[in-house]
């Protein structure tokens, strides 16, 4: 009989073959003996080569690797949810596909988790070294060297006790993406979990270059996300102030009562000045970018308070 795993990994995917195929490298490297743990791929209805990618990772075998495929985009909380409860090992650890994991990053989770049982188990995660040359004002990656406070799926852990228990990621209530990482983690807390943050868990995740467009759907999306604030009070103290969800929007609204104070106070002018201010430190030296910016940030302002007017809490 095959030896059990014990940890599974759990990505969910699409159309990012040539970025899996990296993950799926950097875990046939792994100081864990491949025996001892399994990849659980789901599929989230991929158009590009992820298919013919997954059939020649299982061909040539070494790792134990299932697929799954959902024929529509269900979304990332319940893609997950269906590779969770494919796997079979007590514990479950979580990344994206478009991150790379050292060798060391499973062996450090096991031995957090046998440490630490039932813990949330958050990983370091930082841009993958080679691409922070890309970095910029169009791209994005991720940033996780402390614990908490949103517990990204990039990677993350949970025993299978703990996600039974919750019902796992509720993709009803954020049915896309963004927030049902951060709301399993909190809802985990809430029922006695111990969040522990393991240095020596290292993954690393792609820039990804967004470009004009995909900045500007990225803004639009965070709707959804806003539920986190109205589920968990807690959160709510990493809101500026209470109420803005982030520093720029802060200064957005700040500039916009002072362009329109200006007009009968000419000296409220000087509430714009840190927002401008703001704008060219993130325009990287690019001063054209700087109305994108300001366009981006007004399509978050926007997302955040939709959000938050539809979980009746109040986000900015």
């Amino acid at each position: 009989m095959a030896t059990p795993p014990i940890v599974s990994v759990v990505v969910t995917t699409q159309n990012r073959s040539e970025r899996l195929a990296a993950l799926l490298r950097t875990l046939r490297q792994q100081d864990l003996p491949t025996a001892r743990f399994e990849v659980i791929i789901v599929d989230n209805a991929s158009s590009d080569g992820t298919a013919a990618l997954l059939e020649r990772e299982r061909s040539r075998g070494g790792l134990r690797l299932t697929a799954v495929r959902n024929e529509t985009d269900r979304g990332t909380g319940a893609a997950r949810n269906l590779g969770w409860r494919e796997a079979s090992a007590p514990l479950i650890a979580f990344t994206d596909d478009d991150c790379e994991v050292t060798p060391d990053w499973l062996c450090a989770l096991v031995e957090a988790a046998a440490e630490n049982p039932n813990a949330v188990l958050q990983g370091r995660t930082e841009p993958i070294e080679r691409e922070r040359s890309a970095l910029g004002p169009l791209a994005r990656t991720k940033h996780v060297t402390s614990l908490g406070p949103f517990f990204e799926t990039c990677n993350i852990a949970y025993s299978r006790d703990v996600l039974e228990r919750l019902g796992g990621f509720d993709a009803t209530a954020f049915p896309t993406w963004g927030g049902e990482d951060t709301d399993l983690a909190w809802r985990a807390l809430a029922v006695g979990s111990e969040a522990v943050f393991v240095d020596g868990a290292r993954a690393f995740h792609a820039v990804n270059q967004l470009g004009p467009i995909g900045g500007l759907r990225l803004a639009l999306g965070w709707s959804d996300a806003m539920g986190v604030y109205a589920r968990h009070p807690g959160m709510r103290r990493n809101l500026h102030h209470g109420v803005f969800w982030r520093r720029s929007h802060e200064l957005l609204i700040a500039a916009a009562a002072g362009a329109i104070l200006a007009r009968r106070a000419p000296l409220a002018i000087v509430l714009v000045l840190p927002y401008v201010r703001s704008l060219r430190a993130r325009s990287w030296g690019r001063p054209l970018l700087i109305p994108y910016l300001a366009l981006q940030d007004a399509l978050e302002v926007f997302a955040a308070v939709r959000g938050g007017i539809r979980n009746r809490t109040a986000v900015i």
